[in-house]
This record gives structure tokens, sequence and C-alpha cells, in this order.
């Protein structure tokens, strides 16, 4: 059996915040690391189209979030504690979750 510890992160986000993460925006914080990995990086000429990309999403994450948005600001908190935002009051009463949001593991 093959394992995968995002599987296992995702299905702690699952058990924490249900199925549809209603609760939470599909917004994906960002730390500051990646950004000034690809600001050092570009001064050196080094290409980091991952990281580059990565850091897109997470821009893009900001706009009108969905499901997989969700999952992903979900996997990120499980993965290093990193804060997610509450959705709307009236979705996460919807789903039968309180609005405050947790910021760590």
């Amino acid at each position: 059996m093959v394992r995968s510890w995002l599987c296992e992160l995702a299905a702690r986000a699952f058990e924490a915040d249900g199925n549809e993460l209603e609760a939470i925006e599909g917004y994906t914080e960002d730390s500051g690391e990646g950004r000034w990995t690809i600001e050092d990086a570009t001064a050196l000429d080094v290409p980091t189209p991952v990281i580059t990309a990565s850091l897109y999403e997470r821009f893009r994450s900001r706009g009108n979030g969905d499901f997989a948005d969700r999952v992903l600001a979900a996997l990120r908190n499980q993965f290093g504690g990193h804060a997610v935002k509450s959705a709307p009051a009236k979705a996460a009463s919807a789903a039968g979750k309180p609005g405050a949001r947790r910021g760590g593991r």
C-alpha cells in the first residue's frame, strides 16, 4: 500500500472541517519565503519555475475560492500551521462549524 503524507494531512483537514471544507475560504496565505526566494533567484539569474508557479497559485486563490482552493488552504494549515481565513458566517453556519479558525496544526 502506498501512503502519502499529503493524503493524511487532507484526511485530517476533512475531519476537522468537514468533507466540503465549507467553513474555510479558498484563500491561501503566503508567509514570504516564496517571495524572497524568487527575488533572490531572479537577482542571481537562477530559474525557479515550481516555486514561482506555487506562489502564483496562492495569488490566484485569493479570487473566488472554490473547493480545490479550500483543500489547498487546509493542506497548508495542516502541513505548516499556516493560517486559514474563515468563510463568511453564512457558509460556516451552514456547515455547522464555528467561524473562528485555528492558526496552527
